[in-house]
């Protein structure tokens, strides 16, 4: 059965959604056939498989391009893409377009945008318009220039208040779900309990409605660069390696083809 916005508001408290990263069409069916309930194409595309050290050189384009590759492995799944760096943030008119393209070129159910009460007024007009928007609070990797750094959220009162705020405007406005990173897990927990909408957490803690975790990293894909909250739960990079290692032996030693 197709997941859809309105089956992941219905699991909120029934029980935890499943999200992952995808960025081309192999992944997105495996991820598709263990039954995951959200497959996000996210701009961390950027910094997993594109050789990039952030998400900020990603680029719209870009994000058409792999959300379309995975909407060709039609995972039921509900099929989400981030709106990438800065594209938010132009005049309304833009936005549209961008979430336009991604829906209608890529094939996306949903966009993932980064920010908070500053952005509830957009969200609300793409709403409207049609666009399930599903927000991002905390840790935003698109800013990771202006911080400086990677951090926690959410630890002092002034924070957690206005954490707490941009989540009631981001479910005013419309948004169906909310991506918490980074957000100390006892405020996650206040989050989850006050909203209605669901909350999907990456290195929030366990009170959330659901987990995200990029596939690369739960893969085992990148030894040695992983978050310390992403447990890996497979070691593929090792598999693959061995494979390719004993290809190349194989045809050094004339063993193949045979």
């Amino acid at each position: 059965m197709k997941t859809t916005t309105h089956t992941l508001r219905r699991l909120k408290g029934q029980r935890p959604i499943v999200a992952v990263t995808a960025y081309e069409a192999i992944t997105a069916r495996l991820a598709g056939e263990a039954e995951v309930d959200i497959i996000l194409v996210g701009d961390s595309v950027g910094n997993t498989l594109l050789g990039f050290d952030s998400t900020i050189p990603v680029t719209l384009d870009m994000m058409v391009h792999h959300t379309a590759a995975v909407a060709r492995a039609r995972p039921a799944a509900l099929l989400a893409a981030d709106v990438p760096f800065i594209e938010a943030h132009f005049d309304f008119e833009r936005v549209l377009h961008a979430c336009q393209r991604l829906m209608q070129e890529s094939g996306a159910e949903a966009v993932k945008i980064e920010g908070g009460l500053a952005l509830a007024p957009p969200i609300a007009r793409l709403v409207e318009a049609g666009v399930p928007v599903w927000g991002h609070l905390g840790l935003k990797p698109q800013q990771v220039r202006t911080l400086g750094r990677y951090k926690k959220f959410g630890h002092d009162a002034a924070e957690a208040e206005g954490l707490l705020a941009d989540a009631l405007a981001l479910e005013k406005a419309g948004a169906f779900a909310l991506l918490l990173e980074m957000i100390e897990p006892n405020l996650a927990r206040t989050i989850t309990e006050t909203v209605k909408i669901p909350t999907i957490g990456i290195g929030s803690g366990p009170y959330c409605d659901g987990q995200i975790l990029v596939s690369t990293d739960l893969l085992g894909l990148e030894p040695g660069h992983a978050p310390a909250f992403a447990k890996p739960f497979a070691q593929v990079g090792e598999e693959i390696k061995k494979g390719f290692a004993a290809y190349t032996a194989a045809v050094r030693a004339r063993k193949f083809p045979e």
